[in-house]
């Protein structure tokens, strides 16, 4: 599996991850990206990132084996239809967006003829820190790559995806686009909106600047994901906010349990409430398949 052009849809951290791992894994001759931030374009071609830039998602596209688009999921339609007309027959079309109906819709709007080349695909992988100039080869080791495969894609196009991602080092794993986004609201999406309400939370109280400096590593830890890129998020959150809602209630529910017994005064219970779930915690660990995360 080699290819002779990818053309790179936005050029941060997550695409620029792809390329250079991408070319470690000696997969790809050439590397095109294009996207409205010259600058960042500028920095990819300094640090080999790229080898070339287009002005056009479309130019970009044009010739390119393997397409792959890493911009802001609600940018998503847009490039799909620019791409489109020029997408070769045999190209593999992917996206690494965080919400995957909203991918799997636009594409059926845009794509037409071409449709059955697309494989949504959602790399959980990432860093605080966004930009090209932040990215990693490795980030995508041993880290989940979830793909929501069409009715409409070649099993052969999906096998080609699946090996793809295995090439960069994460492990591949097929899911239906609604229960992706349920799975992603319940543990990405929403713990995000969290980290932003509970830092706003103690930050608007902090008159005197006393809690900030007060905090330590259990805060830092808990709080480390609301520096994340404001842009992204919104587009993330809104783009998934059915299961966001619904997830926030789950959240309320047990919160309010919490509350109830901290009302009462109820030391006995809340014990049990807390050994509960810190039992809970410890049995699971990063990428354990789901039998041992429970």
């Amino acid at each position: 599996m080699r290819f002779e052009r990818l053309a790179l849809v936005g050029c941060g951290l997550m695409g620029g991850s792809f390329a250079l791992a991408l070319r470690r894994a000696g997969l790809v001759n050439q590397v095109v990206s294009c996207g409205p931030d010259t600058a960042a374009l500028d920095k990819a071609l300094r640090l080999n990132v790229i080898d070339a830039v287009a002005p056009s998602a479309a130019q970009a596209a044009q010739g390119a084996d393997l397409v792959v688009l890493a911009v802001p999921v609600a940018a998503t339609e847009g490039v799909l239809a620019a791409v489109a007309p020029v997408l070769d027959a045999d190209a593999l079309l992917m996206d690494v967006g965080s919400t995957k109906r909203d991918a799997v819709a636009a594409a059926r709007r845009v794509l037409g003829e071409r449709l059955s080349r697309f494989v949504p695909a959602h790399p959980i992988a990432g860093k605080e820190t966004a930009g090209v100039a932040h990215a990693d080869a490795a980030l995508y080791v041993n880290r989940h790559a979830i793909l929501t495969p069409l009715p409409e894609n070649p099993a052969e196009l999906v096998q080609r995806a699946t090996a793809l991602w295995e090439a960069l080092g994460a492990r591949v794993r097929c899911m239906d686009p609604q229960a992706h986004d349920a799975a992603f609201a319940a543990v990405s999406h929403l713990p995000h909106l969290l980290a932003y309400a509970y830092f706003e939370g103690v930050a608007r109280q902090d008159g005197d600047g006393d809690f900030l400096a007060l905090a330590g590593p259990g805060f830092r830890d808990f709080t480390r994901i609301a520096a994340s890129d404001p842009v992204m998020w919104r587009d993330i959150l809104l783009a998934n906010r059915d299961e966001v809602l619904d997830q926030l209630q789950h959240f309320r529910q047990a919160l309010d349990g919490f509350e109830q017994q901290l009302r009462a005064g109820d030391a006995a219970t809340l014990e049990d409430h807390i050994r509960q779930v810190a039992q809970a915690r410890a049995r699971w660990h990063l990428g354990a398949p789901p039998s041992q995360s429970r």
